[in-house]
């Protein structure tokens, strides 16, 4: 196991994110070659809902992995992970925390799973990664632009590696696709379409219910950085998502943080994003400075019928690529599309078949890199560039109006008001 230094857990309620000076820490800290190639990376998990579990699932699975804490605001779930674990390794050993930040102060773990609800994704990274722990966060990343860039920042000031959770860039179709696109298989690239949920704004609040005891359920720290709204048992089930409060970006990253971040690495853009976003009726149209256009395509039915533009066989999360000599479609069931037979005989050659929402390859990735200290293939700066864009392609359609990003500075040309929307005042829940 790492050794490390961690902060206590009165050190993390005194200190604010968003002014936190950078940290000096010691060379163990920073993991520079800390865990030998035939040792066990002692995992933390932070959020253990359904999304948790499964990733959770897929980690044990891990032979060098060692998962000895779960962390969670719900007794239920807390409970549930444990069993899980226990189960899995024939012990009683792993430990539960009702505080995430407990579980940062250990020592003895190395990188931590974040898989809490979207609000609490940036602020649990960040404090996770001062407190010396590598980081495995789902997604969205970050619910505004402005936390994707701190997240990034924080992670290059602490030395940590980290891997957003878009899975897909380590599933073989997908990655396929995008070699196919790279290689100029099909002819130069021009456009993309990226599958998106319609988006809402929904503001409203569910009716206020009597708190449940702080061990039962803790309401403070369940909605940590997101503003207050009375206790509702819905919110806790899972049905907090699609409330503007807790969600990001109009709801579009709950697949554009997987099918733009795809779009982003096919088209090489993986340090920049696009320059002009604007909303066109039933979807957002996004040009890049090489002049290839990026459709985000709204689906109002994602799991059902996809329409005219997409091929519903292939299962959720489509995109497609398409270059002046061709074009090829690919999802989440693992099978492509192509527009002739000398490419569809390049896809079927070298293309396994893995669902599009399987992890482990995502996960042997991360804790690779956790011992090599080399680069995640979702690290920090991959992840801030393609949630930046979607977060732009959302006050596109919010605001109605084109928006145009300078990709260095991420912030937009002559609009203030797009760009007071970049970032979100965070509550105190200290």
């Amino acid at each position: 196991m790492i050794k490390k230094q961690g902060k206590t857990r009165r050190q993390f309620l005194g200190t604010s994110l968003a002014v936190a000076a950078p940290m000096v820490l010691p060379a163990h800290v920073m993991g520079r070659g800390a865990i030998a190639p035939g040792e066990k990376v002692s995992l933390g998990v932070i959020g253990i809902g359904p999304r948790g579990t499964y990733d959770l699932q897929a980690m044990l699975g891990l032979a060098d992995v060692q998962c000895v804490a779960i962390a969670d605001v719900q007794a239920s779930r807390r409970d549930a992970g444990k069993a899980l674990v226990d189960k899995h390794y024939g012990t009683a050993d792993c430990k539960l925390y009702g505080d995430f930040r407990e579980l940062l102060d250990r020592p003895d773990i190395d990188a931590v799973l974040i898989a809490t609800g979207d609000r609490w994704h940036a602020d649990a990274s960040m404090l996770a990664a001062r407190a010396g722990k590598d980081v495995y966060s789902e997604k969205p990343c970050g619910l505004t632009i402005r936390l994707c860039q701190q997240l990034e920042a924080t992670i290059q000031e602490t030395g940590r590696v980290f891997q957003a959770g878009t899975q897909r860039r380590s599933v073989p179709n997908f990655v396929r696709a995008v070699e196919m696109a790279q290689s100029g298989k099909l002819g130069k690239l021009h456009t993309m379409f990226a599958s998106v949920y319609m988006p809402s704004l929904d503001i409203s609040w569910l009716p206020g219910e009597q708190e449940p005891s702080k061990q039962k359920c803790d309401w403070n720290m369940w909605l940590g950085p997101a503003p207050w709204r009375p206790y509702n048992h819905e919110y806790v089930t899972g049905k907090w998502r699609g409330y503007s409060d807790f969600d990001s970006g109009a709801r579009l990253l709950d697949w554009a943080a997987h099918t733009v971040d795809l779009c982003q690495w096919a088209n090489q853009a993986d340090s920049t994003t696009p320059v002009t976003f604007e909303p066109t009726g039933n979807g957002i149209t996004c040009m890049y400075d090489n002049g290839v256009k990026l459709i985000l395509d709204f689906l109002a039915t994602p799991f059902g019928d996809r329409g005219p533009n997409w091929i519903t066989k292939l299962g959720t999360c489509p995109v497609r690529f398409v270059g002046d000599e061709g074009w090829l479609e690919t999802g989440d069931n693992g099978g492509t599309e192509v527009s002739s037979e000398s490419l569809r005989r390049e896809i079927h050659a070298k293309t396994t078949k893995v669902s599009g929402l399987d992890v482990t390859a995502h996960a042997r990735n991360f804790f690779d890199c956790v011992k090599s200290r080399q680069s995640t293939v979702a690290n920090a700066a991959v992840m801030r560039n393609s949630h930046v864009a979607c977060h732009a392609a959302a006050l596109s359609w919010i605001l109605k109006r084109k928006l145009t990003l300078d990709p260095a500075s991420q912030t937009f040309v002559n609009d203030d008001e797009a760009n007071r929307l970049r970032s979100r005042l965070s509550r105190t829940w200290t």
